[in-house]
């Protein structure tokens, strides 16, 4: 028979230096033991005030969380006053922790008042089991020291977490367990725990006040959704028995109050395990508000969960308390980085729903070129809008979004080192994008790339990608806009002309055939009213193609805002378009188009959908990406003739007025 596998022997310098740890502090709790316990209070106090003033990273995160939780209630003055009563409240129950197992309980328990006792009496009375929501809370430690007030004739316990350190972890065991208190390992599982509670009807305190990572119940906690262990709920439900939040108060120096606390969910027909989870979390709070200064707020209580931010994948999601108003939660800020071109931030809308639909808290902020506000707008989900200008430095653009508003995460559509720099110069804790280059050193969580040898990968789904790895579901079809044809008005079916490409001529179909290919049409389908559609710059050539035009046509070339340009298109029943950002307009308003692609590739960046059609040549140079034809004679468009685009044009024309 094969011997059981042993652990590897520790090694043995590591050994020897956990020992000398212990040693140093058995030396330590000697010298406790020589002082009076009010004098270690007020000393552990003043190592507490000091604390608050060298240990920074625990200073910010007590006041980022103070900030969350009272932020509306209170200015930073005030919260930095708690926070130092926190950090000195702190330092002396930690001190008074270590020095009330070397005191007599009869000697503890003077120093101890209780309120509400009633409530674990009539439990008891019930030959229920005890079960108490524990809190890190002033000294928690002295639970194990006065077993008699918490246990009601019966042997009271806890679950905790062993100390890295054997010698010290046996140590602080046999300190705990003198008085007949019981200790459940959490790294042997929880049945143990429950049969405890069952069988021998015994008392069990649970630790419900910390982050509980990717595996809890998000659920308010001072309006702000928290992850929270339901371990406690869970137990509460199969030993059928009341769940009984249990408070620890300072009540001077070396003093405290227990406080009993109501059952939660008692007037409940049916509770389910999220529901207690989430009222137990309203139950905390109520007790942490009593004495703020004395919960443990250098835990990160709401953590940001790393990557899925947006929770929309959590096994057990979100839940509300009952009767609470989803409208009282205080935002999860996210800023998101637009791109700077206008088909680019069109390709980024489906992503943006996604987001959207992340969480219930959600609050987005757009940071965009001022050109592109008025697009973001129209979308019609966005919170809040930051714009810029081209001449805006770094610094002042970081300031202004600082100013703004606490920003718990940014998402960066963008690809640029200066954009990732804005956001990280502006304090903002987590920043999501691709890698890029630089900007890599300044991001907290990179978007993977597509894996090699996997095929082209449209711009919008890159979008969606990044979406999707901060937690959005991102497979709802209703991510994009449906097409839809444009109502007829005074009898003329309205079809908008982009015959323009800013990006250079190698995107242009010629002019001369859009022309004819709109007179082609005119001639047959009279009803047609051509609408014309340009940037500024374009101004000259939208003339030239209305002076080409025999039919009914209207030329805004050049003549509208950004605004009027989206209300214009929305009266559109279909675009005959080159690869443009007005083509991405179209498309993200749900307007159908007829595209044309020279130098470019529909594959990463043509509309996507059943109500749109691409039309290309394919020549031995395409796609090229160039903004001018190398070869000068830009065969993949010249090859396209305009009788084979008025024929697309009107057979997706019929197929939409049917439909």
């Amino acid at each position: 028979m094969a011997k059981p596998q042993q652990p590897p022997p520790s090694k043995p310098f590591k050994r020897a230096g956990q020992f000398f740890v212990y040693v140093v502090f058995r030396a330590f709790e000697t010298v406790l033991a020589l002082l009076p316990i009010e004098v270690i209070a007020h000393a552990g106090r003043l190592l507490g005030t000091i604390a608050f003033y060298v240990a920074g990273s625990y200073r910010r995160l007590a006041l980022n969380n103070l900030r969350i939780a009272y932020g509306l209630e209170s200015t930073e003055a005030q919260r930095r006053v708690v926070a130092r009563q926190h950090f000195a409240s702190l330092g002396g129950n930690i001190l008074c922790g270590l020095k009330l197992p070397l005191m007599g309980e009869q000697e503890v328990l003077k120093r101890v008042t209780t309120e509400g006792s009633h409530h674990g009496a009539a439990v008891a009375a019930q030959g229920k089991p005890l079960l108490y929501a524990v809190m890190h809370l002033s000294c928690w430690e002295l639970l194990t020291q006065v077993p008699s007030i918490v246990g009601y004739g019966r042997q009271p316990s806890s679950i905790y977490q062993p100390l890295t350190n054997p010698f010290l972890d046996r140590h602080v065991r046999r300190n705990r367990e003198k008085l007949g208190y019981r200790l459940f390992d959490r790294n042997a599982g929880f049945a143990e725990p429950l049969r405890h509670l069952r069988e021998s009807q015994g008392t069990l305190g649970v630790l419900v006040d910390q982050h509980a990572g990717d595996k809890g119940v998000w659920c308010p906690f001072f309006d702000r959704l928290a992850s929270t262990t339901s371990l406690p709920a869970l137990m509460a439900m199969r030993c059928d028995t009341p769940l009984l939040p249990l408070g620890v108060y300072d009540n001077g120096p070396g003093r405290w109050r227990i406080v009993f606390n109501p059952p939660v969910c008692s007037g409940e027909a049916q509770p389910t395990a999220e529901g207690i989870t989430a009222a137990l979390n309203i139950a905390v709070e109520r007790i942490v508000r009593e004495a703020p200064e004395n919960w443990f707020w250098v835990h990160n209580r709401w953590k940001t969960p790393k990557p899925e931010f947006l929770l929309s994948h959590y096994r057990r999601g979100v839940t509300l308390p009952v009767g609470y108003d989803a409208r009282q939660l205080k935002p999860f800020e996210v800023v998101l980085r637009s791109p700077n071109w206008l088909g680019d931030a069109c390709m980024a809308f489906p992503a943006v729903r996604a987001l959207r639909k992340g969480r219930p808290d959600l609050r987005l902020t757009v940071f965009t070129p001022g050109k592109l506000a008025d697009l973001w707008k129209s979308l019609g989900i966005i919170d809040d809008i930051i714009t810029k200008d081209g001449k805006e430095g770094v610094f002042s653009v970081a300031k202004r979004i600082r100013q703004r508003t606490h920003y718990d995460a940014g998402i960066l559509f963008t690809n640029s080192t200066r954009s990732t720099l804005e956001f990280w110069l502006a304090g903002i804790p987590r920043l999501v994008g691709f890698k890029g280059s630089l900007r890599a050193m300044f991001l907290d969580q990179i978007t993977p790339e597509q894996k090699p040898g996997t095929p082209p990968e449209h711009q919008a789904h890159k979008y969606l990608r990044l979406a999707r790895h901060c937690g959005a579901v991102t497979d709802d079809p209703a991510l994009f806009a449906a097409g839809r044809p444009a109502p007829l008005k005074d009898g003329f079916v309205r079809i908008g002309v982009v015959a323009g490409a800013e990006y250079g001529p190698a995107k242009r179909w010629p002019m001369d055939r859009f022309a004819e290919t709109a007179n082609r049409m005119s001639h047959e389908m009279p009803q047609i009213e051509w609408t014309l559609f340009g940037a500024p710059g374009e101004k000259a050539q939208g003339e030239a193609l209305s002076a080409l035009l025999t039919g009914r046509h209207v030329n805004l070339v050049g003549k509208t805002s950004l605004t009027e340009l989206i209300v214009c298109l929305q009266g559109c029943s279909l675009l005959l378009t080159n690869d443009t950002g007005t083509m991405h307009l179209a498309a993200a308003l749900g307007v159908p188009t007829v595209t044309i692609f020279g130098s470019t590739e529909p594959i990463l960046t043509g509309p996507l959908g059943d109500h749109h059609r691409i039309i290309r040549r394919h020549v031995a140079c395409s796609p090229c990406f160039k903004r001018e034809c190398p070869f000068g004679h830009y065969e993949c468009m010249t090859s396209i003739e305009p009788a084979h685009v008025a024929e697309v044009v009107a057979r997706q024309l019929s197929l939409l007025q049917a439909g």
